[in-house]
């Protein structure tokens, strides 16, 4: 990722427009990979809450045979959409 960037992540509970924090968890600067958790602590992204979107609809039937059993079930994942503000040293 970087700058400017349009992510969908896990639902969080903020608002559109608000800020979200977060330390990654493999910076890549200038060719120099860096993936310590030591050397990371120093290192945190900054994005901005677009909104929340969906995401595909998963379709599952279950069926037993002989039985006459059949049940549809369906999944759509929540996401909240973000914009990578910033990638900064603390």
């Amino acid at each position: 990722m970087s700058v400017d960037d349009v992510l969908n992540i896990d639902r969080v509970s903020e608002e559109a427009g608000s800020t979200v924090t977060w330390e990654p968890l493999l910076v890549v600067d200038d060719g120099k990979v860096i993936s310590e958790a030591t050397e990371l602590n120093g290192y945190q992204v900054t994005a901005e809450v677009i909104g929340e979107t969906k995401g595909p609809k998963i379709n599952m039937m279950k069926y037993k045979n002989k039985t006459g059993y059949k049940k549809r079930l369906g999944h759509r994942q929540k996401y909240t959409r973000v914009r990578v503000t910033g990638i900064a040293a603390k």
